[in-house]
């Protein structure tokens, strides 16, 4: 028996979360529906809040409230280093670890050709022409160590030297394949500690 048309489409909408295959969509629908009514709504009216509240930060791409964010805004940030993020969990995840007082550009992505991820797919024109004004002297790439996370690095290393900014790379401490939302504070902290600069 098929189900009814709306708890189809929720399955599917749950299917498009990172992870969640049709098995567990069913699950989670399932539970809001049947035991769970009144967190199935809040859980709704949390997404619509976001939806219209977040936006993307005018200068680094990051989530916020505002038109920019707190980091961007902030006079103490150091203007001369920009580390560069796929996702606004990276850039959380190192300004967790209290070790990096510069500022940051978020990709929202990394290069994927396979899946026809391109350098226009990202936020790569915006970063270029924002590191045009010269304020910027050191470019961290903080990319994942995935085979994505070195194309982007790779491609990004590439598009910066007509700029003139020392390149930097995040040093081995990160796990190959892993990502950087996962790495413990330590590993991580240690990681951008020991960077390295890419020629």
């Amino acid at each position: 028996m098929p189900y009814p048309a709306p708890l189809e489409v929720l399955i599917e909408r749950l299917r498009a979360l990172p992870g969640v295959g049709r098995r567990s969509a069913q699950r989670m629908a399932f539970q809001l529906l049947e035991r769970d009514r009144p967190q199935a709504k809040a859980l709704a009216e949390g997404l619509l809040e976001a939806l219209e509240k977040i936006n993307n930060c005018v200068i680094c791409q990051t989530l916020t409230e505002e038109t920019v964010c707190e980091i961007c805004a902030d006079p103490a940030r150091d203007e001369r280093a920009l580390c560069v993020v796929a996702t606004p969990t990276d850039q959380w995840a190192i300004e967790a670890t209290g070790t990096y007082r510069g500022r940051y550009f978020v990709l929202h992505g990394q290069l994927s050709p396979i899946d026809g991820v391109t350098p226009e797919d990202l936020a790569i024109p915006q970063l270029l022409e924002g590191l045009k004004a010269g304020a910027v002297e050191e470019v961290i790439l903080a990319t994942n160590a995935t085979v994505e996370g070195e194309a982007t690095a790779h491609y990004l290393r590439e598009a910066l030297r007509p700029l003139g900014v020392q390149v930097s790379r995040l040093a081995q401490g990160v796990p190959l394949g892993g990502e950087l939302e996962f790495v413990d504070g330590g590993t991580l902290g240690r990681a951008f500690a020991g960077r390295t600069a890419l020629s």
